[in-house]
């Protein structure tokens, strides 16, 4: 029998009594005292009977949206342009456009906005059934961003014109276009606020805007923004929403456009107060220039001749800083004075000329034909 290893044996009844130690740890003793049953709740229930109300029957589907776009695209064209425009060496070269628009009168009338025809050599519409019409008239307001193309169709779906007024925030619209010029289509959202005003360009300031998240693209611009009933409620603008907020879109509102579409298509052009004068917002450039006194107001650069401010007795290097009672800081501002006006009113103007403030009186008159 061979002889075992002393230091082997040590080592083996070392970790054996750790083993044991490490499973017999004792525990203290609990000193904590049990609960005194004599002691009761001082928390006043705030209301025994109380029970979560009953869920309510769940809300309404919405309408289709497909029942909408099949009513209203019909009534949907796309509008495609042709400009001649000049490169840097002045070579002219022909440039196209795509823009969209809506027949709101069988007789071949159709509404877009302005800027999608505005300096166009020529523009062809394009109808739901495939047919294409080259406009003959086309009769444009710059001001509002409206315009209306005639051309020579009839019997053609027009689409029904609903009350702007009674839309609320929240109500879903559909906006239908020719979106990136790649045919007609639809995308719908709901209506984020209204009675917006935005400044688009120097002297061109929109009002009574639609604002909704319902995606607006180039191509979009001059077709309509219908609610559930395949109304038109507004016609969408994407030199709006290139103005606005990222993810919003903008439409002018069809009671804002009703008025200056019927004068477009009664007078050719819309009739407003007149003044007679083309002006510029005062900013630091303006003062630095011309040696400005004031620091705001609506410089005048031109001036018609016999017109109400000619008689009035202003002066290009006027700036205009108060109207009919009203403080002007910007040119968009005087505009906006003007027209609130009525033709053949009398109004209040305060100028200053050099460093002299001065007061004259001028009476509104009817705006002339574009020339």
């Amino acid at each position: 029998m061979k002889r075992i290893n002393l230091k082997y044996l040590l080592t083996a009844l070392i970790i054996v009594c750790l083993f044991v130690g490490s499973s017999c740890v004792l525990s203290p003793p609990d000193t904590s005292s049990p609960p005194d049953s004599s002691l009761t709740s001082t928390i006043t229930p705030i209301d025994p009977d109380w029970a979560p109300p009953a869920a309510e029957n769940q809300a309404s589907a919405l309408p289709s949206i497909a029942d909408v776009v099949a009513l209203v695209k019909p009534s949907v064209v796309a509008i495609n342009t042709e400009y001649v425009t000049y490169d840097i060496f002045n070579r002219p070269y022909e440039q196209q456009g795509a823009g969209s628009g809506w027949i709101i009168d069988e007789d071949g009338l159709i509404v877009t906005n302005n800027h999608v025809v505005e300096g166009a050599e020529s523009v062809t519409v394009t109808l739901a059934d495939g047919r294409t019409f080259p406009a003959e008239t086309i009769r444009t307001d710059w001001l509002s961003d409206l315009a209306i193309i005639k051309v020579n169709a009839h019997n053609l779906p027009a689409a029904k014109v609903g009350d702007s007024d009674i839309l609320r925030v929240g109500d879903w619209v559909v906006a239908i276009g020719n979106s990136l010029g790649m045919g007609i289509s639809a995308s719908q959202g709901i209506v984020s606020a209204k009675g917006i005003s935005l400044s688009v360009s120097e002297g061109q300031t929109l009002d009574d805007l639609i604002q909704t998240d319902t995606a607006i693209n180039p191509g979009n611009s001059g077709g309509p923004l219908v609610n559930m009933a395949g109304e038109v409620i507004g016609i969408t603008s994407v030199k709006v929403a290139q103005v606005g907020v990222e993810g919003m879109g903008y439409a002018i509102s069809s009671n804002t456009a009703t008025p200056i579409i019927q004068q477009l298509v009664q007078n050719g052009y819309v009739i407003r107060p007149w003044l007679g004068v083309v002006f510029y917002t005062v900013n630091q450039y303006a003062v630095l220039r011309y040696g400005l006194t004031v620091d705001k107001g609506a410089l005048i650069t031109e001036m018609a001749i016999g017109s109400p401010a000619d008689e009035a007795g202003l002066e290009p290097g006027d700036v205009i800083t108060e109207f009919a009672g009203e403080e002007i800081a910007t040119a968009d501002e005087l505009i906006q004075a003007i027209h609130s006006g009525q033709i053949g009113q009398e109004v209040e103007i305060v100028f200053w000329r050099g460093d002299v403030k001065n007061t004259t009186y001028a009476i509104l008159a009817e705006s002339p034909p574009p020339s």
